[in-house]
């Protein structure tokens, strides 16, 4: 099995994050990322979100491409969206961009170009 393959490119124009009725994040300098054949995720540098919404999850994960994930749940009005952000703090070499960078699970958070 080869390597898998990962990508990482300023995501053209500016994108958003809402949930819970409220935008949470907005960056003219987000990152796309794209690993195989998965569909490409946005990353958002941390002074674009609001990160008063998040509380740092205890839930980690590993991915062998790009390292140890942390997750935020987020404290949306309507209540509290369990571990809808991840991050890599210390990404391996090959995602070393993203560090520190915030990623959204789409199916708890709206991510759109605007």
């Amino acid at each position: 099995m080869g390597k898998q393959r990962i990508t990482i490119k300023p995501a053209a124009g500016t994108w958003v994050v809402r949930t819970g009725g409220a935008v949470i994040a907005e960056s003219k300098n987000a990152l796309e990322l794209t690993e195989a054949d998965y569909p490409p995720v946005i990353y958002f540098p941390r002074e674009d979100v609001a990160m008063a919404f998040l509380d740092a999850s205890e839930q980690t994960s590993t991915c062998p491409f790009k390292g140890e994930a942390g997750y935020f749940h987020i404290a949306a009005k309507s209540g509290t969206i369990e571990n809808a952000v991840w991050t890599y703090e210390n990404p391996l070499e090959d995602a070393a961009e993203i560090a520190g960078y915030l990623a959204f699970f789409t199916d708890k958070a709206t991510v759109e170009r605007v």
